[in-house]
This record gives C-alpha cells, sequence and structure tokens, in this order.
C-alpha cells in the first residue's frame, strides 16, 4: 500500500474479525440484560435492589479483576488466556441461562465476569500482535469500537430476545459467539510464549481489592431492607474500610508485583483521571439501570420497544466516540473533558424533571445530552491517563482507567439504589400517611413496589387489598417516579463533583 503502510493478509483480517466478535459480546453483557430486568424481577419475585446486581455483579468482578488478566495474559500467553476466560465466560453464561432464582443468577453473572476480565486484556494483545507495525494504531480503535458497538447494540439485542423468545436467550447467545471467536483465534492467532520475569502476579492486592469492594456494595444493597446502624451494615463496612487499607499498605511494599505499582500512581494526572472517572461512572450504570425500567413500568414499554427507546443515547455515545480522537487531537484535552464533563452532569439533571404524565419525548433531551457525554469524557480521559506515563506502562494505566470506570459505576449504582428506594419509600409513606391508600406495614409498602414489575408479591397485595388496587398501582408508579428522579439527581451531583 502507499506511502509504506504494510497490507493486512487475509489470516489477519480473520483474526481481527474474531477479536472484535469476543469484544463485541463481552461488551454486549454489560447492557443487553439492561432491558430484561423487570421480566427477570417478575419470574423470580425479586425487587429492584437485587436485580441491580445482575448489572453490577458482572461488571464490579469484570473491572477489578481486568488488570489482573492483563498480568496473567504477559505471564502465561495471550491466546492460552483468552481461552480460559472464554471457556469460563461460555459455562457461566450457560449456567446463568439454568438460574432458578435471583441469586443463582447473580453468581453465574459475577463469575462470567471472571471470564470477560481474562478475554479482554489477551484480545488487546492479541491484536496487537496480528497486525502490522505500521498499522497498530488499528488496535486500539477496533477494540474500543468494537466495545463501544457491543454498549450501543446490548439493549436492543436484549429486547429483542427478551421479547421474542426469554431474557435467558440473551446468555445462551453467548456460547455461539464465544465458540465461533475461540475456533477463528485457535486458527488464525499465532499462540505467544509468556515473558520470562513476569514473575508473580500481585493476589492479595487482587483479593483484598476486589472483597473489600463487594462488601461495601453489599452493604449499600442491604441498607435498604436495614438501618446504617445495623450490626451487619457496620461489620460490611468496617470490613471493606480494613481491606482497601490492607490494599494500600500492601500496594506500597510489593513495588513491581503491586497491582497498581507507586510509579504509575505517582503520576497526578493519571491520580486525577481515576478519581474523575471514580464519580462520573455512576451516570452511565444508572442511567441503564433505570431509564428501561422508567419505559417499561411507567410509560408501558415492551422490552425491545425499552431497548430502541434507549437507542438514541447509545447510538450518540457509539458516534460520539469517533469523533472525540480527532477533535482531542485538534483543540487538547481540556475542552473536549470539559465539555464531556458538563454533559454527563447536565443529562442525568435533565433526565431528573420527568413526571408520571410525560412521554419519551420528555427523557430524549437529557439522553442526548448524555450520550454526547459519555462519548466525549470516556476516550478523552483514557487517553489523557494513559499519555501521561511512559508507554511501557500505557497498558497497565488503561486498565487501571477501566477498572476505576467499572468499580466506579458498581459503587454509584449500589448508593443510588439505595436512594431509589429510601425515596420511593417516603413517598409512598407521605402518600398513605396522607390518606392516599389504605395502611400498609413496611413489608406490604415493599410489596407494592412489585406490582409494576407483575411479581407475584405485587398481585398478592393487589389482592389483598382488592377495593384499592387501582390506586396502589397508582401509588405505585409515583414513588418509581419520585425515586427515579432522586437518583438521576445524585448521580448529576456527582459528575459536578
Amino acid at each position: 500500500m502507499d506511502g509504506g503502510t504494510e497490507r493486512i493478509d487475509r489470516r489477519s483480517a480473520v483474526a481481527l474479525v474474531a477479536m472484535a466478535l469476543a469484544v463485541f459480546v463481552v461488551a454486549n453483557d454489560v447492557t443487553a440484560l439492561s432491558v430484561a430486568l423487570p421480566d427477570i424481577e417478575s419470574d423470580f419475585d425479586a425487587d429492584v435492589g437485587t436485580v441491580q446486581w445482575v448489572i453490577s455483579a458482572y461488571a464490579l468482578i469484570f473491572g477489578v479483576l481486568i488488570v489482573t488478566g492483563g498480568r496473567l495474559a504477559d505471564l502465561l500467553g495471550r491466546r492460552r488466556v483468552f481461552f480460559v476466560g472464554a471457556a469460563i465466560f461460555a459455562v457461566f453464561s450457560l449456567l446463568g441461562a439454568l438460574a432458578q432464582d435471583a441469586w443463582w443468577l447473580i453468581v453465574a453473572r459475577a463469575l462470567m465476569g471472571v471470564g470477560g476480565a481474562l478475554m479482554w486484556p489477551a484480545i488487546l494483545g492479541m491484536t496487537y500482535e496480528v497486525l502490522p507495525a505500521s498499522r497498530a494504531a488499528l488496535a486500539g480503535g477496533l477494540i474500543l469500537g468494537a466495545a463501544g458497538f457491543g454498549n450501543a447494540a446490548g439493549p436492543l439485542i436484549g429486547g429483542a430476545l427478551t421479547d421474542a423468545f426469554d431474557w435467558r436467550a440473551i446468555l445462551v447467545l453467548n456460547l455461539p459467539v464465544a465458540a465461533a471467536a475461540a475456533l477463528a483465534t485457535w486458527r488464525f492467532v499465532p499462540a505467544s510464549q509468556g515473558e520470562e520475569g513476569a514473575g508473580r502476579f500481585d493476589y492479595a492486592g487482587t483479593a483484598t481489592l476486589s472483597v473489600g469492594l463487594i462488601a461495601l456494595l453489599v452493604a449499600l444493597d442491604e441498607v435498604t431492607d436495614a438501618s446504617w446502624t445495623s450490626p451487619g451494615i457496620l461489620a460490611l463496612l468496617a470490613l471493606c474500610v480494613a481491606l482497601l487499607a490492607v490494599f494500600a499498605v500492601h500496594e506500597r511494599r510489593a513495588g513491581d508485583r503491586a497491582l497498581v505499582p507507586a510509579d504509575v500512581m505517582a503520576s497526578a494526572t493519571l491520580r486525577s483521571a481515576c478519581l474523575a472517572v471514580l464519580l462520573m461512572s455512576a451516570t452511565f450504570f444508572v442511567a441503564l439501570m433505570y431509564l428501561p425500567q422508567f419505559m417499561q413500568k411507567i410509560l408501558g414499554y415492551s422490552a425491545m420497544e425499552a431497548g430502541l427507546g434507549l437507542l438514541p443515547m447509545m447510538g450518540t455515545f457509539a458516534l460520539v466516540s469517533f469523533v472525540a480522537g480527532p477533535l482531542y487531537e485538534r483543540i487538547g484535552a481540556r475542552p473536549v473533558l470539559i465539555g464531556g464533563a458538563a454533559c454527563l452532569a447536565a443529562g442525568p439533571f435533565l433526565i431528573a424533571q420527568i413526571e408520571t404524565g410525560d412521554s419519551w419525548a420528555q427523557l430524549l433531551p437529557g439522553m442526548l445530552v448524555l450520550g454526547v457525554g459519555v462519548g466525549l469524557f470516556y476516550s478523552s480521559i483514557t487517553t489523557a491517563a494513559v499519555t501521561a506515563l511512559d508507554p511501557s506502562r500505557s497498558s497497565l494505566a488503561g486498565g487501571i482507567v477501566y477498572m476505576f470506570q467499572i468499580a466506579g459505576g458498581s459503587i454509584g449504582l449500589g448508593v443510588a439504589t439505595a436512594v431509589f428506594d429510601a425515596a420511593a419509600d417516603s413517598r409512598l409513606r407521605s402518600e398513605l400517611a396522607a390518606g392516599g391508600g389504605p395502611a400498609l406495614d413496611a413489608g406490604e409498602r415493599d410489596a407494592v413496589g412489585g406490582i409494576l414489575a407483575g411479581t407475584e408479591t405485587g398481585a398478592q397485595i393487589q389482592a389483598r387489598f382488592a377495593d384499592a388496587a387501582a390506586r396502589l398501582e397508582e401509588l405505585a408508579r409515583e414513588a418509581f417516579a419520585a425515586g427515579f428522579r432522586t437518583s438521576f439527581l445524585l448521580v448529576a451531583a456527582l459528575a459536578l463533583a
């Protein structure tokens, strides 16, 4: 080709398609089940606080372990680690599809996250390996583009499969896709040797960070059924603080073996980027969790219609991600990041103005602004963080930023869900106290929340108070909308930070 650029041969092209397919399915699984949560809630007679773990368990484990996945790929060989990750991902996708209750599904999703965390960095490394040196810049664009497309298409694919078959079909689809990617990788990607001297990777750091964050999320989930001063919640919070403190001390002593080496976190730019990503990431996760539920529970959409309803936000995100790079090069990091951050704060604020009587059109401006913010911010903050370090640390830096993105999103979603439940219950209690419905105890108020999802307990509470069944449904809608608005105001405030 002209300019000394090497041509990509057929074998490499097929390998690149396999890598893109594998990234697509891993990224797709972050978002595809978001539109199926009301169906899962109904099938398992669960509440919103429980089913949000279907999203956050996968995302948290994936995000926390992705740096370790990269270390393992360097140590053991990228193709080998990819095969192990793909096998784990496929097996637990199947077990998730066979789930008989919500926690079975949540555990399967968490273990799928282990597979995804092994696959992702191995894919990135293999993509660089199969490309000629002069075309190496294509690797990052291919992976980020495929991931963005997977995130954007997830709600649409999930909605179509849920309406046509069942939410379990979303997980079953992972099996043939993972198998096709693994077969193409086996045939067209050469095996790489592990690095001698890559040495021991940081088991202790990974374990303390993972368990500490999981303890925090469990506490945030359970506080809606207990209180901040209950012994169980205090024990979980104490465990989180203790393990994160141990992690910090261990990382300083671990030297080059550390999960996050000291010389990497010495970068002020990287630290600032990680903090910004930690606070910003709640916005996208909360949008993926609650926008489809609002469309289904308040607007009466099907799962497929909710997927289509998210398309303006997700499509804008994918499109803006592709133009963010050239814009970054033309005007620099600061204007792009400020613009993206401003949109991430403004988008949820606009969404929070919605009322139960409004239509999808009232959600559209906020979704478009939020899509622009996600597209501008994440690609640019990653570039700023990675380029602040020596090129030899670029993969590690990218993995750390992504870890903060996923962990921040999961923690933010847990906080937002606790706030959602508290705001919804407060609205319901105030309406009932004002004589707007029958007298209900705490358990009966919880059951009212299941009316919109069609849970068994929701149907039972309506049958028990048959004369007030229509009023209870109206109260459930008002309570959901109150929790929805409060959650989006919370993440708007976090984004302003």
